[in-house]
């Protein structure tokens, strides 16, 4: 006689948003990276119109994975393809370890360095 029962919890289902959140938090918080307020990353200054329609993180759900791109803002004195190796590997741990998502990629884009 098997004294195993089986529980179940139902279904966990995190939102795209969530990740976009989780997601810009950990690419702020990352050495190098340009933010315009708490947790929140700063846009390219010669183009203004980029806050108002498109977001910094996109997320892309297919399956159990995610597919996540950052557009970040360097600051002067950093190596950009450090921070940008840094940003990857932030924001994939942060998403798995929060969502327990497994993230398939993290494209990162450096759309400026800004200035002084």
């Amino acid at each position: 006689m098997d004294n195993q029962t089986e529980k179940t919890n139902g279904t966990l289902k995190v939102s795209a948003a969530v990740i976009v959140s989780i997601a810009e938090t950990a690419a702020a918080e990352t050495e190098g990276v340009a933010v315009k307020s708490a947790n929140r990353l700063a846009y390219a200054d010669d183009a203004p119109f980029i806050s108002h329609f498109v977001s910094p993180i996109r997320v892309k759900l297919s399956g159990d994975s995610a597919a996540i791109s950052v557009s970040i803002v360097t600051l002067p004195g950093f190596r950009a393809y450090e921070v940008a190796r840094a940003v990857q590997e932030h924001v994939k741990a942060s998403v798995q370890n929060m969502t327990g998502i497994a993230v398939s990629k993290v494209n990162v884009r450096i759309t400026a360095v800004k200035a002084k």
